[in-house]
């Protein structure tokens, strides 16, 4: 694990140069690809389930649902793709340098479990497809998914563009399949029109409305479609940014409806194959895939069926594990190699899909489906929220800003997906509470855990428009300034310096020395840790109590030859407790300590010691990275 280039996948950012091609076709065709694998997610084994449920159940008539969560994705995937282009940041590098540390904590938590649970999704659908296909068993088939893990690091290795054109290759399968498909179905054409008029037929067709939607846009989406458009070097030029937002608007439409097309069919198949022969009950893609040999008259049908499923799972796995490399770069600022990354996601998916077929066996992967749709549709608002924020703000985005009208509708947007996702979440939980035979559980459990989400999504609300709103109060004028009054006479006597042994000991000891020069008096500060030293103070007397001494001595001695009154103090425990303390007590003037840059999950692993100390010591703290 690293600290890594503060650029976007960077191992492939501006790979493509855009700033040499000439003609609309050409720039367009440089540009065509990033909306694509972005596509897939909108197309993934987790959205068959609800399209099979509302075309069996219902006919043609959710198609209009279809319709308006595609309209919401290209709004939203627009967004996302102006925000990479303005900022040269994808989401997530945006959201790290917008909300405090803690939080971008949680929204990588939040994400990397969406990314989980979409992995899962995708796991189950490979799976089955290979069951279904090659009539490879369940367990077996999510084993097989591991090997994926190869597949990505050979695409990865060739560059985006050969990506994109494996993924390109992928949707156009899933696409000439359901084409077949359809041909073979025959559905009526009159009532497909019919079904893009609004209508809910019952408060179940408005559950399964509610489940289209939340299966159809993805979280992880958005983070990956800001960072894939950074793999276009684009001249920064307010022209040449407004020319790459427009050719990147044009891919994602054509890709979208794609993606809109793929949705459509299912659920259209599913009306035309079993709505229309009263088979009004099918919700598995494994009872789909078995009738329509049965109501079709063609072996074909569920072939292709099968083929689309394996391909979809691929496809998503793939921009599934770029999302999941995105959001641990951006919000972490943290790398880890790619082969570990995607099986560390793989194994994450892997393993409650293993469990649950090996316990329950392979008629629950229904449930699990559904309950990976509901972990992504808990997550959804931690993501759309702050790409309003960030899209919106004028002092980051400029010209480029969302304006009003686009912010009204964009809100509108949120507030209906964060909603029918949160009653969804609601209800299933509900569901769960009312059918487990241990409830208590799930009111200490996860009950809990989605109360905290719901305030969490409230605070990314509410945080940016109250930091504007004190940004505006601070910028009213204050009155006359004061008369300035400046000391020249050397002001500090006493210094107290903390030093742990490392290559910032020397900036820390320099700076201090500038501050006092050979008139002061210096106090080198060093605390003990370890565990001992934690339970017994000064009572300690362990091999680094003795060297920390040693070391410490040696310093002295080097400073003191050099001209400079030196004293030592060795603290023990908690430095956040220790330092304080033993500055206040020595009547220091001026604390001098080096910075670490530790940030986000370091912060958690490593401790936030000079926040905790500037407010626990009565003088000046000078800080030295």
């Amino acid at each position: 694990m690293k600290l890594h280039s503060d650029k976007s996948l960077s191992e492939v950012h501006s790979s493509i140069d855009i700033t040499s091609k000439s003609g609309f076709w050409k720039k367009l065709f440089a540009f065509v690809g990033p909306a694509y694998l972005v596509s897939v997610g909108y197309m993934d084994p987790g959205n068959w389930a609800t399209d099979i449920a509302g075309g069996s159940k219902f006919g043609y008539t959710l198609l209009w649902v279809l319709l308006m969560s595609n309209l919401m994705a290209l709004l939203l995937q627009s967004l996302s793709a102006r925000l990479g282009l303005v900022r040269g940041l994808d989401l997530a590098q945006a959201s790290r340098v917008t909300y405090p540390p803690f939080v971008n904590f949680m929204n990588w938590v939040l994400a990397e479990i969406a990314i989980a649970a979409c992995d899962l999704a995708e796991v189950i659908g490979m799976a089955i497809g290979l069951q279904l296909l090659f009539h490879i068993p369940m367990l077996i088939g999510v084993s097989v998914t591991v090997l994926d893990t190869l597949l990505i690091l050979v695409l990865q290795k060739h560059g985006i563009r050969k990506m994109e054109a494996f993924i390109l290759a992928l949707i156009a399968t899933i696409g000439f399949a359901f084409i077949a498909e359809l041909i073979f179905a025959k559905p009526n054409g009159v009532e497909m029109l019919k079904g893009f008029i609004p209508s809910i037929p019952s408060s179940d067709g408005l559950y399964i409305a509610i489940g289209i939607i939340g299966a159809t846009v993805m979280p992880h989406n958005l983070y990956l479609h800001s960072s894939l458009v950074q793999t276009r070097k684009i001249n920064r030029t307010s022209k040449g940014i407004k020319e790459a937002i427009k050719f990147n608007f044009i891919d994602t439409v054509v890709a979208l409806n794609l993606a809109l097309f793929v949705n459509a069919a299912i659920l259209i198949l599913a009306a035309a194959a079993f709505f229309t022969t009263g088979h009004n009950e099918v919700s598995e893609i494994q009872d789909a895939h078995r009738l329509l040999n049965d109501i079709l008259g063609t072996s074909f049908a569920p072939i292709l069926f099968a083929v689309a499923l394996i391909a979809a799972g691929q496809s998503s796995t793939l921009t599934g594990t770029l999302s999941g490399q995105i959001v641990m770069e951006g919000y972490l600022n943290l790398r880890i190699q790619p082969w570990l990354r995607r099986l560390i996601t793989r194994l994450i998916a892997i393993t409650p899909a293993f469990l649950v077929i090996y316990l329950l066996g392979d008629g629950a992967t229904g449930q699990l489906l559904i309950l990976s749709q509901v972990i992504l549709s808990l997550q959804l608002g931690f993501a759309v929220i702050p790409l309003i924020h960030l899209t919106s703000d004028k002092k980051l985005m400029g010209e480029f800003a969302n304006k009003v009208w686009l912010q009204i509708v964009a809100w509108l947007v949120a507030g209906l997906i964060v909603y029918l996702n949160g009653k969804l979440v609601y209800d299933t939980v509900k569901g769960w509470i009312s059918t487990t035979a241990n409830p208590a559980m799930l009111y200490f459990t996860l009950v809990p855990l989605v109360i905290a989400a719901g305030l969490l999504l409230i605070y990314i609300t509410l945080s940016p428009v109250i930091k504007k709103a004190k940004e505006k109060e601070n910028k009213v004028p204050h009155g006359l300034p004061e008369q300035l009054t400046i000391v020249t006479e050397q002001k500090y006597k006493r210094i107290a310096i903390t030093v742990d042994f490392s290559n910032s000991d020397s900036k820390a000891i320099s700076n201090a020395i500038s501050q006092g020069g050979k008139m002061a008096e210096y106090i080198l500060i060093h605390i003990v840790e370890t565990a001992g030293a934690r339970m017994m103070n000064s009572e300690i007397d362990d091999l680094e109590t003795l060297s920390d001494k040693h070391n410490m001595e040696k310093y002295k001695t080097e400073l003191v030859a050099k001209g400079y009154m030196i004293e030592t103090q060795l603290g023990f425990g908690n430095p956040k407790k220790s330092i304080p303390e033993i500055v206040n007590q020595s009547n220091a003037d001026l604390l001098v300590m080096g910075a670490h840059g530790h940030r986000a999950l370091k912060d958690i692993l490593f401790g936030t010691t000079l926040d905790a100390v500037r407010h626990n010591v009565k003088v000046p703290l000078l800080i030295v990275k």
